[in-house]
């Protein structure tokens, strides 16, 4: 078995890369000559959320979208415990969203305008002038309908505990306006924790809280908002996983 797990993982390792290319294509085909919506292209993106999911054995459950108004704008914020919560959520999470990606991608060929075209939103991750306006117009995107998803913690944790959250999500919530949701992901960091390469089979929940108004908030309270959301995203954790 321990074997077969190997041989899987090192399987998964490599097509990754040959299935995010070919989904770019498809994704991009679809935008630029079918003309298709960048909802509808979502399609894509969740088959290969799904794809790496089933060969790598690992099973998604999800709770609590019940709580989110379908095809309004929202700012979910997830804990970051590996890499793998970007195939989780990108797969099983049913809520039309987008991701925050740093600019950079965006220059991969194929890959990069495929995720333009499709709706992604890049940020600019420098500091000073360049970095507000990249924040403003992620703002703007939001306010005008797109959902996104953020990891506030700002990087993978190194031990699966919730780190403190930083306070740039915050801002972007409130200069849009819209809520923000908290989110639980739980099992990603036994089946690929930081610093690994290859994948292990296992369960992910994705676990889903109340949304949270931000009209009420100034860019002078992001620091509460910060804590509020740390403390709602640990709220939907198992005990071990918070700080």
């Amino acid at each position: 078995m321990k074997i077969f797990q190997r041989v899987r993982a090192v399987f998964v390792l490599g097509f990754v890369p040959v299935l995010t290319m070919i989904v770019s294509i498809l994704a991009l085909a679809a935008l630029v000559v079918f003309r298709v919506s960048s909802k509808t292209v979502q399609i894509f993106p969740r088959f290969w959320g799904r794809c790496i999911a089933s060969l790598s054995g690992v099973t998604v459950t999800v709770e609590g979208v019940e709580r989110l108004t379908p095809d309004m704008p929202y700012i979910f914020a997830a804990n970051h415990q590996s890499q793998f919560d970007i195939f989780a959520m990108q797969g099983f999470f049913d809520h039309d969203f987008r991701w925050l990606a740093k600019k950079e991608l965006f220059r991969i060929p194929i890959f990069g305008p495929a995720m333009r075209l499709a709706g992604y939103i890049p940020v600019d991750r420098t500091h000073g002038r360049r970095a507000m306006k990249s924040l403003a117009e992620a703002a703007r995107r939001i306010a005008g309908g797109t959902a996104v998803v953020i990891f506030p913690e700002g990087t993978r944790s190194r031990d699966g505990r919730l780190q403190p959250f930083k306070t740039g999500g915050m801002v972007l919530a409130i200069r849009s306006g819209v809520p923000i949701v908290p989110v639980a992901i739980i099992g990603t960091y036994e089946v690929l924790p930081k610093g690994r390469l290859f994948v292990r089979s296992g369960k992910v929940r994705i676990r889903v809280g109340e949304p949270i108004e931000t009209k009420s908030y100034t860019t002078k309270q992001k620091q509460e908002l910060a804590h509020k959301m740390h403390d709602a995203v640990a709220e939907l954790l198992p005990r071990e996983k918070t700080t």
